[in-house]
């Protein structure tokens, strides 16, 4: 992976094998136990049936086995038949993301601005992370890297920092795939170490028209976008189960609009959304996808990505946060380049929308809605200053990262809070 290869150090796989244990915790009577309120007399030949091909994801560690910690979870997920058992017995609510979206793009929609930025929004948030008290020796400098809004998209503008705990952190330069703050302080003997900053943005929504985009002949591409349409093993790859799946779903076409529009159907039809393992424990994410049909944001993205390159279309990463009111987490999304039309923000993982009007159905196919914060433009690129030990999320950068002169501090060691002050929207 570029830029993550110098950053691996002697214990890369020693410290893959605790990540994973970290992620598999649950035994099979807590699991059990989970289930037992949807399914009273569960029996062993169900279990191993859902054991069998992941729909409940199981590892046997030193002759145990474990569950990842999501397991039940995500078998409702997964599993038609058992999410059918569990909204029987608990009918789900509406989930007011969806009409949060819906208001959102169909605003950008009436907008009549096709391609350019709409329904701006300013932002101010504060973003923390607080490392556990002794996690790091007495004495001893944490260093310590936070997301913060990136200005190289013409979505994003006005990024203000207001203020930083501790003062003066300094901020990753124009060039950085994954834009930070950085700073350091020294560890006090039972006491938490807190690095914390507010600022502001203002960020945008945009919708393409497909009926802007234009057809090459034989995808006749500048030399400056076949790097987007090239392998970055292990996650974007060209792997067999890769190859079948686009070739049989593009056949003959040679719109690369409608190529990645029967992607889009058929990703969002057929891998349902997941909670993931640790990204930094997987080694092709794209073919797990495939194998186990399901995955989160990031997951769907590498697989339409890696198809999209596979087929001589230029893809590139997006990443950073959700922000839409009561529902903030972290988010991956990505860009397609369409002649016409230039770079086009594409998020999988949102999916097709349940509306009649075609345009906000099909929407984030070539659209994106307004609660953003954009921290990458790329994946598994160097932070800015370089980390000395193998990152906690070697491919993304979302939540920051913490390390000392001893080592990677891993998410168990430490928290982070991002908390929405205020949103406005911006009239021009």
């Amino acid at each position: 992976m570029a830029g993550c290869s110098g950053e691996i150090d002697s214990d890369h796989h020693k410290e893959i094998s605790g990540r994973v244990l970290l992620d598999f915790r649950k035994t099979e009577e807590q699991v059990r136990q989970q289930l037992s309120r949807y399914y009273p007399y569960l029996s062993d030949s169900q279990m191993r049936a859902w054991e069998s091909d992941g729909r409940l994801e199981m590892k046997v560690i030193e002759g145990q086995k474990k569950y990842f910690n999501y397991a039940v979870n995500n078998l409702f997920r997964i599993d038609p038949v058992a999410r059918k058992v569990r909204d029987t017995l608990f009918p789900p609510k509406p989930d007011p993301l969806d009409s949060i979206r819906l208001n959102n793009t169909g605003a950008i929609l009436l907008a009549g601005q096709p391609g350019k930025p709409a329904e701006t929004l300013r932002i101010t948030y504060e973003f923390s992370i607080i490392v556990d008290k002794d996690a790091v020796p007495d004495g001893e400098s944490i260093r310590c890297w936070l997301p913060y809004p990136g200005d190289f998209s013409p979505r994003q503008r006005l990024v203000n920092i207001i203020t930083s705990t501790p003062a003066g952190m300094q901020r990753s330069s124009s060039k950085a795939f994954h834009t930070s703050l950085y700073a350091e302080q020294k560890a006090v003997s039972g006491e938490p170490a807190i690095f914390s900053y507010t600022a502001s943005f203002d960020i945008s929504g945009q919708w393409f028209d497909p009926g802007s985009f234009r057809v090459k002949s034989g995808f006749d591409l500048k030399r400056s976008l076949k790097a987007y349409t090239g392998e970055n093993p292990p996650q974007i790859i060209f792997s067999p189960a890769v190859k079948r799946l686009a070739d049989s779903l593009a056949g003959n076409e040679t719109d690369p609009y409608k190529i990645i529009r029967s992607y889009f159907y058929w990703i969002d039809r057929n891998i349902p959304w997941a909670s993931a393992r640790e990204y930094s424990t997987m080694d092709s994410i794209p073919d797990y996808v495939l194998k186990y049909r399901h995955g989160d944001c990031g997951m769907v993205t590498f697989l339409l990505m890696s198809m999209a390159r596979y087929k001589g279309i230029p893809a590139r990463w997006q990443s950073g946060w959700m922000l839409h009111p009561g529902e903030e987490n972290l988010h991956d999304w990505c860009e397609i380049w369409f002649e016409g039309a230039g770079w086009v923000p594409v998020d999988m993982s949102f999916g097709l929308q349940n509306s009649e009007d075609n345009q906000l159905r099909e929407f984030y196919i070539t659209g994106i809605d307004s609660y953003r914060m954009i921290v990458n433009s790329d994946f598994g690129r160097s932070l800015e200053p370089s980390k000395k030990f193998f990152r906690s999320e070697p491919y993304d950068f979302q939540r920051g990262e913490v390390e000392w002169s001893g080592g990677n501090l891993y998410f168990n060691h430490w928290d982070y809070q991002l908390k929405i002050v205020s949103i406005e929207k911006i009239y021009f």
